[in-house]
């Protein structure tokens, strides 16, 4: 079974979609059911929504958490198929528990507090580099340079992590092999940023060519999945 509970701003929750489609109902029959008892579910916090690609067009889906998954399953007749995906996401639900528990064990650690802390200086430095691009792109007549501070920042952490959810801070649940990696990566593109703009070259080549020396980067370095069963080893 694939795993139905995703971190939505550090809390566990499952998307109705998938929930949907384990408990052998349709996605907008369930929707209904919950809107019915919206003010329960509400009771135990809010229902946040998100548009998801499946197969067909564009889905949005309720995101709960495990208070308002387990009410839904008491909504619903018990059958064989019920029966078995409530256990399935009891297991899930407590292994997402298990690992942001680990998290925080792991947040704890010296170590990880130093390396937060030397990547804090490697990202101001670098956010001061992309301040000065996004002028230097302005000057050469972009209109919509202030993207690229997002633009780099996704580009470089789609290339070296894998993550499942939505998170208010990604750095805040990344392991310290993942931060050292990141401030890596945030060296390269300081280096690329500032050796382009003082060899004045175009500020989308500059861009271009940075994007390339992180590609190569994570080529070499591999992907990582951001809250994985590594925080878990380390900790044996």
């Amino acid at each position: 079974m694939k795993d139905i509970i995703k971190i939505h701003n550090d809390k566990p929750r499952a998307g109705t979609f998938l929930i949907a489609e384990g408990f052998g109902r349709e996605h907008g029959k369930l929707l209904l059911l919950i809107n019915k008892y919206r003010s329960r579910f509400e009771n135990f916090s809010p229902l946040p929504a998100e548009r998801i690609k499946t197969k067909g067009r564009p889905v949005e889906q309720l995101l709960l958490d495990e208070d308002q998954t387990m009410f839904l399953g008491t909504l619903l007749r018990n059958t064989e198929i019920v029966l078995d995906f409530k256990e399935t996401l009891v297991h899930q639900f407590k292994k997402a528990r298990l690992l942001l528990q680990t998290l925080s064990q792991h947040k704890a650690d010296p170590n990880y507090q130093i390396t937060r802390d030397a990547g804090k200086l490697v990202r101001k430095s670098t956010t001061d580099e992309m301040q000065a691009f996004v002028e230097y792109a302005e000057n050469q007549g972009s209109q919509n340079a202030v993207r690229y501070y997002t633009n780099i920042t996704r580009m470089m952490n789609g290339m070296l992590f894998i993550v499942e959810g939505k998170y208010k801070n990604l750095r805040e649940v990344m392991s310290i092999p993942q931060l050292m990696t990141t401030a890596s990566a945030e060296q390269i593109i300081n280096k690329g940023l500032h050796d382009g703009m003082k060899a004045k070259k175009y500020y989308k080549n500059i861009y271009k060519d940075v994007r390339k020396n992180v590609e190569l980067f994570a080529e070499i370095h591999g992907q990582s999945e951001v809250i994985s069963k590594q925080l878990l080893l380390e900790d044996v």
